[in-house]
């Protein structure tokens, strides 16, 4: 029988994906497990294999568009057997809402939106509550058209244009004024003197996560001075020690994995920080998971080292260094970027001093790591001496994480960063 061939939804957060590369072709014989094309979602690149035997037909998905998590891209049938109509997928913006219910459990008709919860929360996806919000119109009058009631954007503008939809409409707020579109910005520059480079999805996704985080999370921040030579004499005898592995060293040891070592550790040395927010609950982690901000072609994308604070620092280089080369070829599995609860920003290698650094939820914190650089420091007896010296800056959700806390977790950070030997007892 003839398999249907879907936009498959790889990662939680995914609402649309983007065919980068078609491997076969209309009428092209395939076998289960062949690759027939590759996906480009928000964080990454995946290869999506056939799930049958036969010949690819009504190949309607194109490459380098935005398609719906759900939709059809292409069939697979066997000799003689007739290909099932259907037409191209529909197109997407980055805040698509989920496909519908296969028509064996769609509702045949709408049915009354239900809460989400004992609250009373009205089931809607995002780009419908926003709707709502810009129309004024009240959710909870509404029956949803979506999967098992869900309110979708269709519902909101059909009630937006209905004649009794007046009487529940409430008035937008006066001060909700309109995005502004691209030519309020094109009209200062001449039409000669720009190019327009279409946003990829992890642009977009980046763009609207970091709005989201800036606007609804209250950052504050805490910087801290480290003194480095320690940890550097450290890392040499550790990397001159190495053992060598098929002639080459078992590892090599940057500043960079002392650093996330250093973390994880102090995180799981103030549990009452290694937390997320939720307004329900506030998550208490049974272990440290740290994020790494990794930079890619086109954004970034934050790889997780797992129970990091149980791990050698040989065991966290190698890993990182094969996140990092995974991440920039777009190879990363969804649970190795998912989640995490801390985070670690590093520029230090670009010869920054210090900056600060947005938090990523579900995290509660995220370390902002600059350049390590000879300064004076003042002795104890008084003495102005050189040494080599790394600004840091936390910021962290002050929901979660109240000043002293956050004070209690950077102070600890730079013990373990200034006495580096006790990261590995």
């Amino acid at each position: 029988m003839a398999s249907e061939v879907i936009m498959p939804k790889v990662d939680m957060d995914m609402a649309t994906g983007r065919i980068s590369k078609w491997f076969f072709s209309e009428g092209d014989q395939v076998k289960k497990g062949d690759v027939l094309f590759e996906i480009e979602t928000d964080k990454a690149a995946m290869e999506i294999d056939a799930q049958a035997d036969g010949m690819l037909r009504n190949v309607t998905g194109r490459e380098g568009i935005d398609i719906p998590v759900g939709s059809p891209v292409a069939w697979i049938v066997a000799a003689g057997e007739d290909v099932p109509d259907a037409g191209a997928p529909p197109p997407a913006d980055a805040k698509a809402e989920p496909a519908a219910a296969p028509a064996d459990t769609a509702p045949a008709a709408p049915i009354v939106a239900k809460a989400d919860s004992a609250g009373g929360a009205v089931r809607a996806t995002p780009l419908a509550r926003r709707l709502a919000r810009d129309k004024g119109v009240d959710l909870a009058g509404l029956s949803g058209s979506g999967p098992h009631g869900r309110i979708v954007s269709a519902d909101v503008l059909a009630a937006g244009t209905a004649p009794a939809a007046a009487c529940a409409a409430r008035s937008a707020p006066a001060s909700a004024v309109p995005a502004p579109g691209p030519e309020a910005a094109l009209k200062h520059f001449p039409d000669d003197s720009y190019t327009l480079q279409a946003h990829t999805g992890m642009r977009r996704t980046i763009a609207r996560r970091l709005v989201e985080a800036k606007s609804t999370v209250p950052h504050f921040y805490l910087t801290a001075d480290c003194r480095l030579d320690a940890l550097l004499t450290l890392r040499a005898e550790l990397n001159a020690a190495a053992p060598l592995v098929d002639g080459a060293p078992a590892y090599k040891l940057s500043v960079n994995d002392m650093v996330i070592k250093a973390y994880a550790l102090a995180l799981a040395a103030t549990p009452d920080a290694n937390v997320s927010w939720t307004e329900e609950q506030l998550v208490r982690h049974r272990f440290v998971d740290v994020g790494v901000a990794v930079s890619v072609p086109g954004g970034l994308i934050t790889p997780i080292i797992r129970h990091s604070q149980a791990k050698t620092l040989s065991a966290i280089s190698n890993e990182m260094k094969d996140l990092a080369a995974r991440a920039r070829a777009g190879k990363l599995k969804p649970e190795e970027y998912q989640g995490g609860t801390g985070a670690v920003s590093n520029l230090g290698m670009f010869g920054v001093r210090e900056f600060s650094a947005i938090i990523n939820p579900p995290h509660a914190t995220i370390l902002a790591v600059g350049a390590g650089e000879r300064r004076p420091v003042v002795a104890q007896d008084g003495s102005i001496a050189a040494a080599t010296v790394m600004s840091v800056t936390l910021s962290t959700d002050h929901r979660a994480v109240d000043g002293a806390l956050g004070a209690e977790l950077i102070g600890r950070f730079r013990a373990f960063i200034e006495n580096p030997m006790s990261m590995l007892v």
